[in-house]
């Protein structure tokens, strides 16, 4: 195959530099030609043989002019000089794939390249450890992926996609969706070459988030059963350091510390050989991590010897290279040294450890706070910017539809005056659809625009109660809110680019908000959601973000967070094409100002909000001076 692809790239350079000496900065004039040319290197398997080769044909094709004037050969050849680029660990791979974003993006259709862009741009903020950021894109190519629309995307590329946006979730405590995004690849693996690495990736993947998520070790075993079979049947293919990895997490759910101990030792000796081959800081931090949990393991055991013997391993290894060990890996290293010095009785030491561990996580967590909010800044902006790429998409389509119309127009006005009669009457028929039309499209921009002024408010009340947590040192609590935070912002990001979205996720979207909001005044109410009995919720769809408004105007001027016993109940009833949400609140002991006075700008969209859904749609409030206020919702929904 080596050989071939040498023959192959042999064959190109003289076609493409023949073509440059007929016409500078240019293959061909034919655009066919070139989409031919781009698809074939496309095809080429890259390696470290011919890549440079390649990359002068790419770089060719940057330069030439027909390419230039197509966005989407441009976004193609950009992409692939970012994947030459970054195979050999070049900063010109960042500036090649955010050109391609910016080329294809505002583009229709284009699924596959756009999937490959994003997942390429998700690989670049992961490297530079952005890995909210990283997790936007890289779940915006999964999104392709899994709802088909990338035709002609290879079973590698979809793993791959699908593999790294699990790998990320799993990184941003997005376990749910990780899970999912792993079990999507399963039933792909078999279309996979043998040995190919993510055979293996799916299942080691699949058993770390198992584990994350608690699940019972004979969840984990059948996936447990099916690597060890692959490790069997390909020895040479694969890490054996995953499957001894895999094992301990098996045994740890299976609260079995022996077998635990056992790999573990295996895999210190891969590392430690590893780690003398190959002087790296990855695989430093690896053996430090290896010790500590050995020494941590043999603790357990009341083996203090041993736990002593693999804790000064950590710290020589610690002293030796002082700058290099990673600070989530000090943490770690520091619970095991003070869980050794209280086994061997020197209390004062495991003191001394536990207060140095303190210090460095609070370090740690507020370097972790200040990136969060740094990255959910980042993660605004592109939401605003995929907004403006909508509209802008939006007003292209009535654009070309006013043309054609112009065009038609000039044509009916030519015909002979016998057709008049019908010219006319197709004239009125067209202008009708077109009102038609243009007045769905501005319900629908509205609806938009509507959203987009309710989400700014949600995530300026949001910031505003993390800046209370830290003002008062509640740092911990800051952490818990900004981590439910980042999984409410990621849902309502999903569903503002909806119109309508299914019941069940609006259901998981607002008691997100309920226990962030729970977090924000420290437990001063408690709420009740009683969902609809013996109905399939994901069937039911209505627009997105429509009842945490008169949610969160219950909480704010129906409990005394004074008292502490606030209560929210919320009913949903579903009836033909009506969903009726009755939202109630226990009242406060000193009612707020007449509501005139309490008039937000989020209350003021929802009623707007209300009034577009038709007349089906209503809102009643009830107030009572002993039992709060019950407000009662009839939304028009679609099965």
């Amino acid at each position: 195959m080596r050989s071939l692809n040498l023959i192959f790239v042999g064959l190109l350079l003289p076609l493409f530099f023949v073509g440059c000496s007929k016409k500078q900065n240019s293959f061909s004039t034919d655009r066919e030609t070139i989409a031919a040319q781009i698809k074939a290197l496309e095809d080429l398997k890259l390696n470290t043989t011919n890549g440079d080769s390649v990359k002068k044909i790419w770089l060719q094709l940057d330069r030439n002019s027909t390419v230039k004037k197509d966005t989407v050969l441009a976004a193609r050849v950009k992409y692939y000089l970012a994947r030459l680029y970054a195979m050999s660990g070049q900063d010109s791979a960042l500036f090649f794939v955010e050109q391609a974003l910016e080329l294809i993006e505002p583009t229709t259709g284009n699924a596959k390249y756009k999937a490959l862009i994003y997942n390429g741009i998700g690989n670049i903020r992961s490297i530079e450890a952005k890995q909210r950021e990283a997790g936007y894109y890289y779940n915006k190519a999964a999104t392709i992926v899994l709802s088909d629309t990338a035709a002609g995307l290879s079973t590698e590329a979809k793993s791959a996609i699908l593999l790294s946006a699990a790998q990320n979730n799993l990184g941003t405590f997005q376990y749910n969706l990780a899970e999912k995004m792993n079990r999507s690849v399963l039933p792909l693996i078999d279309s996979l070459p043998e040995g190919h690495v993510n055979r293996q990736r799916v299942l080691v993947q699949m058993i770390q988030t198992l584990n994350t998520l608690h699940r019972p070790a004979a969840d984990i075993a059948p996936y447990l059963h099916k690597l060890e079979e692959l490790h069997a049947k390909n020895p040479a293919k694969y890490n054996i350091s995953f499957l001894y990895d895999s094992k301990i997490q098996y045994y740890e759910t299976a609260k079995k510390p022996d077998s635990i101990l056992h790999y573990e030792l295996l895999k210190i000796a891969i590392d430690e050989r590893l780690h003398q081959e190959t002087a790296s800081s990855i695989l430093m931090n690896n053996l430090f991590v290896d010790y500590s949990n050995v020494a941590a393991i043999y603790v357990s055991l009341k083996n203090a010897a041993s736990a002593k013997m693999f804790i000064q391993k950590a710290s020589n290894l610690k002293a030796q290279f002082p700058k290099l060990i990673f600070a989530n890996n000090e943490i770690t290293f520091q619970h095991s040294l003070a869980a050794v010095y209280r086994l061997q009785g020197k209390d004062k030491a495991a003191i001394d450890a536990l207060n140095h561990l303190v210090q460095l996580q609070r370090s740690v967590y507020q370097s972790e706070n200040t990136q969060a909010i740094a990255e959910m800044n980042a993660l605004y902006q592109l939401q605003a910017k995929d907004q403006s790429i909508r509209i802008l998409n939006e007003n292209i389509k009535i654009n070309k539809l006013q043309l054609q119309q112009n065009r038609l127009w000039l044509i009916i006005s030519s015909l002979a005056v016998i057709l008049l009669i019908i010219v006319l009457f197709f004239l009125y028929y067209s202008f009708r659809q077109r009102r038609s039309r243009q007045e769905k499209e501005k319900v629908l921009l509205q609806q938009q625009l509507l959203r987009t002024q309710m989400e700014p408010h949600f995530i300026f009340n949001t910031l505003s109660a993390v800046q209370s947590f830290m003002r008062l040192d509640k740092k911990e609590n800051a952490i818990k809110y900004l981590n439910r935070f980042s999984r409410l912002l990621r849902s309502n990001l999903e569903l503002s680019r909806e119109n309508l979205v299914p019941l069940n996720e609006e259901l998981e979207t607002l008691e997100n908000y309920l226990i962030l909001q729970q977090m924000r005044f420290e437990d001063a109410f408690h709420y009740h959601i009683i969902q609809p009995e013996d109905q399939d919720l994901s069937a039911v769809m209505l627009p997105p973000m429509l009842i945490q408004p008169y949610v969160e105007n219950a909480i704010l001027h129906g409990i005394d967070f004074e008292t502490g016993n606030g209560n929210i109940d919320i009913q949903f009833e579903l009836s033909a094409d009506i969903l009726q949400v009755r939202i109630q609140d226990s009242g406060k002991a000193i009612p707020d100002l007449p509501e005139v006075s309490h008039r937000s700008l989020s209350g003021t969209i929802s009623r707007e909000r209300m009034q577009l859904l038709g007349k089906k749609a209503s809102v009643q409030i009830t107030k009572s001076p002993t039992a709060g206020t019950t407000v009662i919702l009839h939304i028009p929904v679609t099965y």
